[in-house]
């Protein structure tokens, strides 16, 4: 089966860096706001915890960003849950070395059901041609499992656009990097729709972290 892009890509932010129980109504922009203070008083992070220093939140962290005080974005995490998008897209995704990745292992799971992702820049009349070159190498792959072929040899011939899931946990500074490199017009179609999505989400968590990085290009 044949999949556009946005019909089954699910991107969930399934965790994020919290305060313990004990910090009562602090967040994720919380945390870093405060990571910068700590790095000017003589106090530290957790003596900083009251109502005047988070009123701060929003002018500490721009002002480290405006002066490239990146490290103190490294203490939060937002862990995301992606499914629908194609092995070419997880690729892409992994070349961000500074991020965490666990992904469906073609090697223990049967392809099975998995489908191909179909660009949007097939031409409809050329989309049976694309799905008949899938469909060829799926019926390869079994013909090679059925004459005792390992899976993880057999898997060479799967087409790179085949659908994958994938768990991605990324600290702030890395996100911000990867959500302004990947939304942008020049990067590929479905990974800057991959970072549209995680860049919305991480908005909601941690709006200032996050603000002034548009959604899209």
């Amino acid at each position: 089966m044949l999949i556009k892009i946005g019909e089954t890509m699910e991107v969930h932010l399934v965790a994020y860096t919290q305060f313990s129980p004990k910090y009562v109504g602090y967040n994720v922009d919380d945390l870093v706001a405060l990571a910068m203070r700590s790095c000017h008083s003589k106090k530290a992070m957790h003596e900083l915890t009251n109502q005047k220093e988070k009123k701060e939140t929003a002018r500490r962290i721009r002002f480290a960003k405006k002066v490239e005080h990146f490290s103190v974005l490294e203490h939060a995490n937002f862990t995301f849950s992606i499914s629908g998008i194609s092995r070419i897209c997880s690729h892409q995704l992994v070349r961000h070395r500074l991020a965490s990745y666990s992904q469906i292992s073609i090697r223990a799971v049967d392809p099975e059901g998995l489908n191909t992702v179909l660009p949007p820049t097939i031409p409809n009349e050329q989309v049976k041609l694309f799905e008949k070159q899938g469909k060829s190498a799926r019926e390869v792959y079994r013909k090679l499992i059925k004459a005792g072929v390992p899976r993880e040899n057999a898997r060479f011939v799967l087409p790179m656009g085949v659908e994958t899931h994938i768990v991605v946990t990324m600290n702030a500074r890395e996100l911000l990097h990867f959500c302004r490199l990947r939304n942008d017009e020049r990067a590929q179609w479905e990974i800057r729709e991959l970072a549209n999505r995680m860049l919305a989400l991480a908005k909601q968590v941690a709006p200032v972290i996050f603000e002034n990085v548009p959604e899209t290009i």
